[in-house]
C-alpha cells in the first residue's frame, strides 16, 4: 500500500479517536458549539463560561482551555509561502523544518501585477497551513498567517522593502486583496486559514523603529499609507491585523485611537489586533508611554489589543487587580479575537468545517485528490506554480539590440559568474524550500549538454575574467543577501539592509564587479538578484541587457533560465520608482510625500519609473475610449483600451490606467494609479482591456467634514505600460460633487467585492 496512503488512514483512525475525546469532553450541546446559532450568540455563550485566568490567557498564542475541549490557533508567517522553519526557526527552535512551498519574496510577487497568481500563490499557502496543522504526524503551525505585508514601500532605503508589494497604494491594496481571498478560501462562512496584515501603520524605516513616530497628515492617512489596510478589510475580508511598533504622530500604534476609531468602527474591522513580537515591552522601555507594563497593558486593552506577542500575563492580572482595565473591558476585545477562531471552524462540533479533513484523510470534502501520493509541497502543481510565479515577477530593464532572449544554438560557453550565485538565498521571513534550483543549475539545465556552463564565485575577479574572456555571453550575477549575511541588527554592506536595518546607500557596490567583467566581455548580461531598487546607473549606460529578480523562490534558476533563453517572455513590471542615486533621495524619516516622494509626487527623472518593464515584443497602444465623456458624482464609466502585440511573438503585458485632476480645489498627486491589467497577446493580435472606473475612486478626504469629498471637475485618464510612457488618453467630466461617509465607503466597497464573486 502507498505510504501516503497508510498515513491517511492511520491519521484517520486518530482524529476519529480525538473526536470522540474533544466531544466527551467538550459536551457538544453547549451554545457555542451550535452552528445554527449566530456568531454573537456563541461568541457570547462562551465568553460566558470563561475563568477570568482563562480570558487573560486567552490573548496569548496557541491558547487552549482544556475543560471545554478547545484549541485555537496560534500564528504562522507566510509572506511568500508558508514558514515552519528556514533563516527565522519558525518551525520551532530545536525541531527539524518542515519544507514548504516556497514562492519569490513579496517584492516579486507585486511584480507579477497578477491578483489572479497571487489568489493561487495564498490559495496553496492556506492549503498547506491546513494540512501542517491538522495532520498528526505533524502537528505543526497554526491558521493565522501573518500576511499580507501591506506596507507601502514609499523609500527603497527601508530594510524591509523585499516585504513591500510596491509604493503605490491601489496595486498594493489590490494585491493584498487577492492575497487575502486566497489565504481563507471560498467558503462563505468558514476560512481556509486567516490573513492576518501587518504591520499597521506607516511601519516604513528600521533604524529606530522600536521609537520612531511616522509623521504624517489625516489626508496622507486615508489616501497613501492606509489605503491597502482599508482594501484588505473592506474587499478582502481580512479580519485580522499587526500594530506596528512606531507611532503615527507621536502615539504608538498598539495604543493609537484609530485602532477603534476607524479600523474597527470604520473599516469594520471585528477580529484580531495584535502586537509585534516584544512591542509591550518597547512601549515601556523605548517609546516611554507608560511607567511599566501594567499600566501599558491596560492601556492596549482599552485601544483594542486583543492578542499579545510578548509576556504579558502577570501584568494584566496585576492591571485587573488594581482597577486599571476591567473584566468587561477584556471581554469586549475578545469577542472579537474569537470571531476569527469561530470563521476557522474551531468552535464546531466535528462534521461542519469544510476544511477540517485537510491533512487528515486523502478524500473528502476541500481535500485535494493528490495528498494521496505526496504531500502539497510535493506535488507537480505546486512546483509548477512556483516557476509560474518566478517567471512573472522578473523584469526586463533594458535589451539592446535584442541581446536577450540568448539562442542556445549560437552558443558553445557561457560563463556564470557572480557570489551565491550557486545557491538560492532565503530571507528570514522564508520557510525551507522543499528543493531548489540555484541560478547556475537553472542555466546549466535550459542551456543544454550541448553548451559548456562555466561558474565562478568571482571571489577571485582575474580568474572571472578570464572565465569570462573564453565565453561567447558572460552573466554577471549581482545585489545582495537577503540577511546581509550577518548576524542580527548587522548589515555590513552600506547598500544593504534588512529587518531592523535600513540601508545607507542604493549605489550598488558590486558593479565594480560588472565593469570588471564587461571589460572582458563585452557581451555581458546583468542579472540584478535583489530586494530592493539599486542606482545602476552605469549598467544602464554601457551594457547590452539587465534583468531583476528577486530572491528566495525555490524555482529562481529555472525562472532566470526561461527568460534568458526565451522560453518565457518577461513581463513583470517595477512596483517601486528607481532613482538615479543618492541625492533623489529625501531623508528618510520625512514621511510626507508632497515633499517630492514616489511617482505620485517626485518631479526627478529616474533610472527606471514606476511601473516600468521591458518584453520581447513590441505593445502599440492604440486608443483610450469611455463608454461616456461625462459621470455622475455617484456613478461610473467603463474604461477600455485597445491594444496591439506589433512584435513577431505572444507575451504578457501590464495595461496601467492613470488619472490627473484637472480642476481639483486641493492639491492632487500629479499621476495615480486606477486600474490594471496582465493581459495575454498573441503575435499580430489586438486586444480591448476593459476597467471600470468609480467617482467613489477619485475622492479626496476632507478632514473638516470627515467625509471623501468627489469635486466636479475634468479628470484626464491615460494608459500604458508604464508610468513614464502613456501614450493613450481621454478626459472625462465628472458632472456633480458627492460626499460620502467612511461607513458609505465601506458598504459600496463590500457591495462591490459581492458583486465580483
Amino acid at each position: 500500500m502507498n505510504l501516503w496512503r497508510k498515513l491517511g488512514r492511520v491519521a484517520g483512525w486518530m482524529l476519529v479517536l480525538a473526536m470522540v475525546s474533544a466531544v466527551a469532553l467538550a459536551q457538544a450541546d453547549f451554545p457555542f458549539r451550535d452552528p445554527k446559532l449566530g456568531d454573537d450568540q456563541r461568541i457570547a455563550d462562551l465568553l460566558g463560561r470563561l475563568t477570568l485566568d482563562e480570558k487573560v490567557n486567552l490573548m496569548s498564542d496557541h491558547p487552549k482551555i482544556p475543560r471545554l475541549g478547545l484549541a485555537f490557533s496560534g500564528q504562522v508567517e507566510g509572506l511568500h509561502g508558508l514558514a515552519l522553519g528556514g533563516p527565522g526557526g519558525w518551525g520551532g527552535r530545536g525541531r527539524t523544518p518542515l519544507p514548504t512551498t516556497t514562492f519569490p519574496q513579496e517584492k516579486g510577487l507585486g511584480a507579477t501585477w497578477d491578483p489572479e497568481l497571487i489568489k493561487k500563490i495564498a490559495g496553496v499557502e492556506g492549503y498547506e497551513a491546513r494540512y501542517d496543522y491538522q495532520n498528526p504526524l505533524y502537528d505543526r503551525g497554526g491558521l493565522v498567517i501573518r500576511a499580507p505585508n501591506a506596507d507601502l514601500s514609499r523609500d527603497p532605503r527601508w530594510g524591509r522593502t523585499e516585504e513591500s508589494m510596491g509604493e503605490d497604494p491601489y496595486l498594493v491594496g489590490t494585491m493584498t486583496v487577492a492575497f487575502a481571498h486566497g489565504l481563507q478560501g471560498p467558503d462563505p462562512k468558514h476560512w481556509l486559514s486567516s490573513s492576518l496584515m501587518k504591520h499597521f501603520l506607516a511601519n516604513e524605516n528600521e533604524d529606530t523603529r522600536s521609537s520612531s513616530s511616522s509623521d504624517f497628515d489625516e489626508r496622507l492617512f486615508r489616501e497613501y499609507y492606509s489605503v491597502p489596510f482599508r482594501m484588505g478589510f473592506e474587499q478582502g475580508g481580512s479580519r485580522a491585523v499587526m500594530a506596528s511598533y512606531n507611532g503615527w504622530n507621536g502615539v504608538t500604534m498598539m495604543v493609537n485611537p484609530v485602532l477603534k476609531d476607524v479600523m474597527i468602527k470604520e473599516w469594520g474591522n471585528d477580529g484580531i489586533i495584535c502586537t509585534d513580537g516584544g512591542a509591550l515591552g518597547l512601549l515601556i522601555t523605548a517609546h516611554h508611554a507608560y511607567p511599566d507594563k501594567e499600566h501599558g497593558v491596560a492601556a492596549a486593552i482599552k485601544a483594542g489589543i486583543n492578542h499579545f506577542l510578548d509576556t504579558y500575563k502577570d501584568d494584566l492580572n496585576k492591571a485587573l487587580k488594581d482597577g486599571l482595565v476591567t473584566e468587561a473591558d477584556i471581554d469586549a476585545v475578545e469577542k472579537n479575537l474569537l470571531r476569527v477562531y469561530l470563521r476557522l471552524g474551531e468552535m464546531d462540533p466535528a462534521g461542519v468545517d469544510p476544511y477540517a479533513l485537510i491533512g487528515v484523510q486523502t478524500t473528502g470534502p476541500n481535500v485535494h485528490a493528490a495528498d494521496a501520493t505526496a504531500p502539497p509541497w510535493d506535488q507537480d502543481s505546486s512546483k509548477a506554480l512556483a516557476r509560474q510565479a518566478t517567471d512573472e515577477s522578473i523584469v526586463l530593464l533594458k535589451n539592446d539590440g535584442n541581446t536577450l532572449p540568448l539562442d542556445r544554438a549560437k552558443l558553445k560557453t557561457i560563463a556564470v559568474i557572480g557570489p551565491w550565485a550557486d545557491q538560492v538565498l532565503l530571507d528570514w521571513y522564508s520557510g525551507t524550500p522543499p528543493y531548489f534550483v540555484s541560478i547556475v543549475d537553472g542555466i546549466r539545465e535550459a542551456a543544454g549538454s550541448g553548451v559548456k556552463v562555466l561558474f565562478s564565485d568571482a571571489s577571485n575577479v582575474a580568474e572571472a575574467q578570464a572565465m569570462a574572456r573564453q565565453a561567447d555571453v558572460a552573466i554577471v550575477v549581482v545585489g545582495n543577501h537577503p540577511e546581509c549575511n550577518a548576524g542580527w541588527n548587522v548589515c555590513p554592506t552600506p547598500s544593504n539592509g534588512k529587518e531592523s536595518v535600513d540601508r545607507k546607500t542604493i549605489v550598488l557596490e558590486q558593479e565594480d564587479l560588472v565593469k570588471q567583467i564587461f571589460a572582458a566581455n563585452p557581451r555581458t548580461i546583468e542579472v540584478l538578484r535583489s530586494s530592493f531598487p539599486y542606482a545602476i546607473v552605469w549598467s544602464q549606460q554601457n551594457l547590452p541587457a539587465i534583468i531583476h529578480i528577486t530572491h528566495n523562490s525555490q524555482e529562481e534558476g529555472h525562472g532566470l533560465a526561461d527568460v534568458l533563453f526565451g522560453d518565457y517572455s518577461p513581463a513583470g513590471r517595477l512596483t517601486q520608482t528607481w532613482p538615479t542615486g543618492d541625492a533623489q533621495l529625501l531623508p528618510l524619516m520625512d514621511y510626507n510625500l508632497l515633499h517630492g516622494r514616489t511617482y505620485m509626487y517626485s518631479k526627478d527623472k529616474p533610472l527606471y519609473g514606476f511601473g516600468y518593464g521591458l518584453s520581447y515584443t513590441t505593445f502599440k497602444y492604440e486608443k483610450l475610449g469611455t463608454s461616456s465623456g461625462k459621470m455622475a458624482g455617484d456613478g461610473q464609466i467603463e474604461v477600455k483600451v485597445q491594444i496591439k502585440n506589433a512584435g513577431n511573438r505572444a507575451s504578457d503585458e501590464v495595461v496601467q490606467l492613470y488619472v490627473q485632476h484637472l480642476g481639483s480645489a486641493v492639491p492632487r498627486p500629479q499621476l495615480e494609479l486606477k486600474g490594471f491589467r496582465r493581459v495575454h497577446i498573441e503575435a499580430g493580435q489586438t486586444a480591448e482591456v476593459k476597467t471600470e472606473l468609480k467617482a467613489r475612486d477619485l475622492a479626496y478626504w476632507d478632514a473638516a467634514a470627515h467625509v471623501w469629498q468627489v469635486e466636479k471637475e475634468k479628470v484626464r485618464l491615460l494608459a500604458g505600460g508604464s508610468s513614464d510612457n502613456l501614450p493613450v488618453q481621454a478626459t472625462v467630466e465628472v458632472e456633480n460633487g458627492s460626499s460620502l461617509t467612511p461607513i458609505q465607503m465601506r458598504e459600496l466597497a463590500v457591495k462591490g467585492q459581492m458583486e465580483n464573486h
